[in-house]
Parts: C-alpha cells; sequence; structure tokens
C-alpha cells in the first residue's frame, strides 16, 4: 500500500447514517485533489451499526480503515488513536455528523496547509445548532488566555505530521485545546471558512454541561503550557509571597512588642502560619522540579522506542482497542 499524503481522521459515536456518504465525500475529495489518501474512522464503542458498515465498504475503498474501541472512550482517547495509526503527512480531522462536508471541506484545509501554515482551523459560517453563544465564549477566553487570534477554535482541523508528533498525552477534553497547545509550541495557526450544514441523522452527544468541564480544563491548560517546564517559578512565586507577607507581619509585631509591649498572638500564629506555608511552598517547588526532569528522560525514551516501533510494519488496516 502506498503511503498516503493525506489521512482525514473521523471518530463516530453511533453515526451509521452518515457513513456511506462521508465516505463517498471523501473519496470525492481525494478524487478532486489528485492525491493519494486513507480515510480512518475510529469507532468509539459504538453501539449501532457504524462499524459494520465502515466494514462493508472496505472492499470498495481499500484505503479505508477502522479502529474499533470496545467501549466508548470519548473524542480525546479517539484521537488519540486516530493520530497514532494515520500515515499521512497532513492529517485532518473532521466530524462523523456531516455538519462537515469531506469534499468541501478536505481541499480547503489541505491548500491552507500549503501556504505554510503547520495548523489550521475551521470557521463555521452559517452555524445554527443553539450552541452558538456558548461557543462565543468559549473562542473569547481562548481569546484572552492564549496567543490564538482564529474565531472558532473548536472545529475541523488540519495538521502537519509534525504537529501532531510533538503533541503531549492528551487526556480528559484536551481535544478542544489543540490549537492553543500547538500555538505555545510555536507552530503557525491559521484558519479557514467553511460552511456549516445541519445534522442530517442522529443526534448531537454534546450538551452544555459541558461548560463547567471547559472552564476547567482550559485553566489547567493554560497552568501546564505556562509552568509544566519551570514549577518552580509558580511554587516559589506562592512561597516568596508567603514568607514576604510573613515577614512583614513578624516585623509589624516586633514594633508592637519594642514601642507598646503588647502581643498580638493570633496574628503571631498566622504569620507563622504563612512562614512554614512558604517553606512548604518552596519544597514542591524542588519535587515538581525533579518530577519534571525525569518526565524529561522518560520523554526522551518514548522517542526511541516510537523510533524502533516505526521501522514495524504499520499497515493494518483493522484495530480493536
Amino acid at each position: 500500500m502506498t503511503t498516503p499524503l493525506i489521512s482525514v481522521l473521523i471518530p463516530a459515536y453511533n453515526e451509521a447514517d452518515t457513513v456511506e456518504e462521508l465516505v463517498q465525500r471523501t473519496a470525492r475529495a481525494f478524487q478532486t485533489l489528485q492525491v493519494s489518501g486513507e480515510l480512518i474512522f475510529v469507532d468509539d464503542g459504538s453501539i449501532d451499526d457504524t462499524a459494520k458498515r465502515v466494514e462493508a465498504l472496505q472492499e470498495t475503498y481499500p484505503w479505508l480503515r477502522l479502529i474499533r474501541h470496545r467501549r466508548n472512550q470519548g473524542l480525546t482517547v479517539a484521537l488519540q488513536h486516530g493520530f497514532h495509526a494515520a500515515l499521512g503527512q497532513y492529517i485532518i480531522f473532521l466530524p462523523a455528523d456531516l455538519e462537515s462536508h469531506p469534499d468541501e471541506d478536505i481541499p480547503k484545509l489541505y491548500q491552507k496547509l500549503l501556504e505554510g501554515y503547520d495548523v489550521i482551523s475551521g470557521w463555521r459560517q452559517g452555524r445554527a445548532d443553539g450552541k452558538v453563544f456558548a461557543s462565543k465564549i468559549y473562542n473569547a477566553v481562548s481569546r484572552l488566555l492564549f496567543d490564538v487570534q482564529v474565531h472558532d477554535a473548536n472545529w475541523i482541523k488540519g495538521f502537519r505530521r509534525e504537529v501532531i508528533e510533538a503533541l503531549p498525552p492528551l487526556r480528559s477534553d484536551w481535544h478542544r485545546f489543540l490549537l492553543h497547545i500547538a500555538a505555545d509550541q510555536g507552530w503557525r495557526v491559521g484558519e479557514v471558512a467553511t460552511t456549516w450544514y445541519p445534522r442530517k441523522a442522529g443526534r448531537s452527544h454534546y450538551g452544555f454541561a459541558r461548560i463547567p468541564v471547559s472552564l476547567l480544563d482550559v485553566l489547567v491548560i493554560r497552568f501546564l503550557l505556562t509552568f509544566s517546564q519551570k514549577p518552580m517559578r509558580f511554587f516559589g512565586g506562592l512561597g516568596l509571597a508567603s514568607l514576604l507577607v510573613s515577614g512583614i507581619i513578624f516585623a509589624y509585631l516586633i514594633f508592637l512588642w519594642f514601642a507598646y509591649a503588647m502581643q498580638k498572638r493570633p496574628i503571631f500564629w498566622m504569620a507563622l502560619g504563612l512562614a512554614l506555608a512558604g517553606l512548604l511552598f518552596f519544597l514542591v517547588g524542588f519535587l515538581a522540579e525533579l518530577i519534571v526532569a525525569q518526565g524529561d528522560r522518560l520523554t526522551e525514551l518514548e522517542r526511541k522506542l516510537e523510533r524502533i516501533v516505526d521501522t514495524q510494519d504499520t499497515s493494518h488496516r483493522n484495530e480493536i482497542i
């Protein structure tokens, strides 16, 4: 099998009714671009016929691959497994609900990547799914906390392979923050306008309950991107602040003692507690630095192991995870 230039990755959960059209539209996209490609469906524990319909189409479309999860593990895990299996130089992520049409959006994302961008995000035009307001809040917070000047950070995306290989392990719902992580690593991020289409079948698997989870995740991401490689700056900063406040309070207590022979025991215990807290923050900072150092060594070891694995056969069409 010829190594594909483009890998299209589509995670799916109970989307059997859209499989055939998705494959046909992807085939048209490859024909339009006149490039070799592959389509990877990640069946995320579907209880309908999603996997069976993909398998039925594999005889007609030899570039169609299937990864199956035994249970639903969420979009982030599905993307990670898809990224790991993708063979193309360019990797494009699309939804399975046909709100994005592959024959229109794959060429748009690919052509934009050819302009020199490392990551491209789609910008939904004409969206009318009842989540526009929540999406605007999310994107506004993203632009405020991160240097990612795109209008729709949580939509379809295209990546150069080097970007995917540089991503850290993803967890929780971090698929929403791929642009943020890539931008923080220095990759060039852009966007392209795409047409939004209403869902033809099935129902959305995401609701407003994800908003507080996303808020917590965005704070964690911001913290990790800022301090993951320099934790002492965070914990040491808290320690210095605690010791500084403690020192000021102790100086005030000493002044009271010599000037007025007064004692303020509650304030004394508070100052002592702040001093101990400051020392503990420094201790945690040193421990965190040791953990980061060991993590860097493990990362280097993983890269060496990946180079060994890459020499083995990776042409399996169907995988069950």
